[in-house]
């Protein structure tokens, strides 16, 4: 598994640098997403205003900051950043069950962005190679078990590089999450690219 995550960076993208740049969109996602959580923007008000008004349901909350965050335009990437948001949320109300999504506190904000990350490299990765994953298994259990392998890796992968970054205290802005979402994203391709060496 692991060679298999540093062939895919190293060959696949050409290195850890170039890897971490072409999901730059990732990044930068990562940043709108904590600006919605955070109610930094007039848009993402009235958003709130008008789901708080309606008495919305977690669901259409979700739906409705999924939205907000990620348009639909019809490629894989926005699908795939899209079904990304909504697994983050559905990990931060396992392990926030009382979380009230209209009013996240600073630890769940970074716990969805630390998650979105996670759920979009793998994203990225099935995409490209989920295919051959699934064809060079034995039998379909044990290519469910690699995948759900794999994705756990990169999920602790990513988290441990996001929290190294993290300075504790630092003012947390939308621009300050995508740049230090773009610098975990290197350091975990960096990770990944080790195992050649």
């Amino acid at each position: 598994m692991r060679r298999a995550l540093g062939y895919y960076v190293r060959r696949g993208y050409g290195g850890s640098q170039t890897a971490a740049l072409r999901m730059g969109g990732t990044a930068r996602t990562a940043g709108r997403l904590y600006e919605t959580l955070s109610r930094e923007g007039v848009a993402q008000e009235s958003l709130v205003d008008l789901l708080v008004g309606e008495g919305a349901s977690a669901d259409e909350v979700i739906d409705s900051i999924v939205e907000a965050v990620r348009p639909m335009d019809g490629s894989q990437d926005a699908e795939a950043s899209r079904l990304s948001i909504k697994e983050a949320f559905v990990e931060l109300l396992d392990r926030f069950p009382s979380a009230d999504l209209l009013r996240l506190s600073e630890e769940e904000r970074f716990f969805a962005v630390e998650r979105y990350l996670a759920f979009d490299v793998f994203a990225r990765f099935e995409l490209d190679l989920g295919r051959t994953l699934q064809q060079r298994a034995p039998t379909a259990l044990v290519a469910l078990a690699r995948r759900r392998e794999i994705r756990d890796y990169i999920k602790e992968t990513v988290s441990a590089s996001l929290r190294g970054l993290r300075a504790v205290g630092s003012q947390m802005n939308s621009r300050r999450i995508s740049e230090l979402a773009l610098q975990a994203l290197q350091r975990t391709f960096e990770v990944f690219e080790e195992y050649l060496q």
